[in-house]
């Protein structure tokens, strides 16, 4: 018996902090600035492995 009230109340507990959020302009301001930032650091990641990639190939081409 203890198992399903657990999953009601974490069921209704979950449903009212998503449509919470989900319907919180704050939030959703937050998250598309969190996610705009994860783009950019993960295209400057990207471009810092293609440089050290060039680099480690120089470096390998002169010895």
């Amino acid at each position: 018996g203890g198992n399903f009230l657990y999953r009601v109340i974490s069921y209704l507990t979950n449903e009212v902090i998503v449509n919470g959020l989900a319907n919180n302009p704050r939030f959703q301001l937050f998250a598309v600035r969190t996610s705009k930032k994860i783009e950019e650091l993960s295209e400057i990641a990207l471009q810092k492995k293609k440089e050290l990639t060039e680099q480690l190939k120089d470096a390998s081409r002169k010895l």
